[in-house]
């Protein structure tokens, strides 16, 4: 563990590639990215073709491509489309089976270039109603639904080892956020709803790039790292929420841009649509955790003193991967001898958690509205 380009309403987005077999026809590959709000297809063609959309049915969205052809072709969907088929001679007929009523919101032609010897038909849906009721919906390919539905935490104790990040009056920061990240975990797990990751488990140094890595390796829902701040003034106390700034999405879109960040390796080497997907989904990720902050601010602040500017963005390593919603969290000012007596006190500490486990139940509540996702805990 896991936009310039397009002007689309993306909160919801969570990305998950589906490459499909190769036909003999006109239409070689269909792709699909998406969640339950925004789906992107694109449909492979060897040739140039016109496109038309068919029908008013409400599960159903069928693309009629013009002067091109295909073999029987199927798959399984992702996020609007649960399922899609292609065939035809002479005019290719693109089905596609979607779990709620959707517009379309753009189509359009890309011709070969940037190393891409095929044609895409790229076609943008968007969701106008309500989900299939659980009960006669496909089961889903979201993430969750392949974890029996368990959510994936990572959490992340910041520092460790040689690093011993802020030093207090009588602690160093690597100390305190170990063990806020181990009450985390606990206090998290004793619900049965999560799947908890901890970057680091003791006194060791973990990398910044190792750090985003175990967040995608492990194909997490969400990624909180645990700090605490520090300042020259020691009157200053309070606990602030960073995410991920304008600069540094820039940062994450040309770390991963130039290469295949799907796990899946789906999306093969097409340049173009890779950073168009990519795109798609950092516009997302950055949304959800925005979302994820401010439903973290308003569960922990009962407790715990917040700054004026609680909520601050920035371009910290951390942040970066561009399919893991993140957060980092400063618990407090280790430099005040109030906030670092809080944060050393395994009361407090256990009140801090159970407001940060709070957002992110949350976060997943509510049939996913805050994630984006469809289906509850």
């Amino acid at each position: 563990m896991r936009g310039a380009a397009l002007a689309v309403a993306v909160f919801g987005l969570m990305l998950a590639g589906q490459t499909f077999a190769w036909g003999a026809g006109g239409v070689v590959k269909v792709r699909i990215g998406g969640d339950q709000r925004t789906t992107r297809v694109v449909v492979e063609l060897d040739r140039s073709a016109t496109g038309k959309v068919l029908g008013d049915d409400p599960g159903k969205v069928v693309l009629a491509l013009n002067g091109v052809g295909s073999e029987s072709m199927r798959g399984r969907g992702q996020g609007l489309v649960r399922e899609w088929s292609a065939e035809g001679a002479g005019q290719a007929r693109v089905k596609l089976a979607v779990s709620r009523p959707v517009t379309v919101k753009r189509r359009f032609l890309l011709p070969p270039g940037d190393g891409v010897s095929v044609y895409r038909y790229v076609m943008d849906l968007e969701a106008t109603g309500e989900a299939v009721p659980a009960s006669t919906a496909p089961a889903r390919t979201t993430r969750a639904a392949d974890r029996h539905g368990r959510r994936i935490i990572v959490v992340d104790a910041g520092h460790g080892g040689h690093d011993p990040g802020a030093q207090g009056a009588n602690n160093h920061e690597k100390a305190l956020t170990l063990a806020a990240a181990r009450a985390l975990k606990a206090r998290l797990e004793r619900t049965g709803r999560y799947t908890v990751v901890l970057t680091r488990s003791d006194d060791t140094y973990v990398g910044l790039e190792r750090r985003v890595a175990i967040a995608r390796q492990a194909d997490a829902d969400l990624f909180i790292s645990l700090h605490a701040d520090s300042v020259g003034d020691s009157s200053l106390r309070g606990a602030s929420v960073y995410t991920l700034s304008e600069r540094g999405a820039e940062r994450a879109a040309r770390r991963f841009a130039g290469e295949n960040w799907v796990h899946d390796g789906s999306l093969g080497r097409d340049p173009v649509v890779t950073r168009i997907l990519l795109d798609l989904t950092q516009r997302a990720t950055t949304n959800r955790s925005a979302v994820f902050a401010r439903v973290l601010l308003d569960q922990i602040a009962d407790d715990t003193l917040l700054l004026n500017r609680s909520h601050r963005d920035a371009g910290f390593a951390v942040l970066l991967a561009p399919d893991v919603p993140a957060v980092l969290l400063e618990m407090g000012f280790i430099t005040n001898p109030q906030d670092e007596r809080a944060l050393a006190d395994p009361r407090r500490r256990e009140r801090l958690v159970g407001g940060i486990a709070d957002a992110v139940d949350a976060y997943f509540a509510e049939g996913g509205q805050y994630a984006g996702l469809t289906g509850g805990l």
